[in-house]
């Protein structure tokens, strides 16, 4: 089995919620595998620290992480049309692997929420292939073939699936929302695939 790296980081249980679908998509795939991982919040205050490995939830991710797979797929809230904070961290941690080139030429996908329709979902989804773009991946979006793409009046864009919360439960996914993400899951875990035989 070979592994697909799906990391995010979550406030509200909204991006999360994109990410288990987004595994089960990846699943869907022979031979591939989700590996779920997301990263601890960061502080404005220097002393502060987060307990190593996470209370509930899947664990923090390592630089092992993005060694070890065969693609990612990177999900985020939308803060004011950019990646959250972080994720932004985590990826400023990653120089040595960018110099050891451990993501070229492995597919990545990017995934994002917000709490209304045009709460910058498209340059949050363009903030997390900047740095991926820079790791030498293959940026893999969601075709117009895909039927939800051009139904759904919630989330979902051919940069990557999203998640509009509006005023629902923040993980109440729509339909289509679920569609979109387990279409990418699948995609980019299908292309892995391919790229490896």
């Amino acid at each position: 089995m070979a592994d697909i790296l799906v990391l995010y980081y979550s406030q509200s249980g909204a991006t999360e919620a994109l990410a288990r679908e987004i595994c089960k998509g990846v699943d869907a795939v022979g031979g591939m595998s989700a590996r779920l991982r997301t990263v601890p919040a960061v502080s404005s205050v220097a002393e502060a620290t987060d307990n190593s490995v996470p209370d509930t939830g899947p664990p923090y991710a390592t630089n092992a992480d993005l060694e070890e797979c065969a693609g990612l797929i990177l999900g985020s809230p939308s803060n004011f049309g950019n990646m959250a904070a972080p994720l932004k961290h985590f990826f400023d941690g990653t120089i040595g692997d960018w110099l050891r080139g451990v993501l070229v030429g492995k597919p990545a996908g990017v995934f994002a929420s917000t709490g209304s329709l045009h709460g910058g979902q498209e340059t949050t989804l363009l903030t997390m292939a900047v740095p991926l773009l820079h790791h030498g991946m293959i940026i893999v979006g969601v075709p117009y073939t895909e039927a939800a793409l051009s139904t759904t009046t919630t989330g979902g864009t051919p940069y990557g699936p999203t998640h509009v919360t509006w005023n629902r439960s923040a993980d109440a996914l729509s339909d289509e929302e679920k569609q979109l993400a387990q279409a990418l899951g699948k995609r980019v875990a299908d292309i892995a695939k391919r790229l490896a035989d």
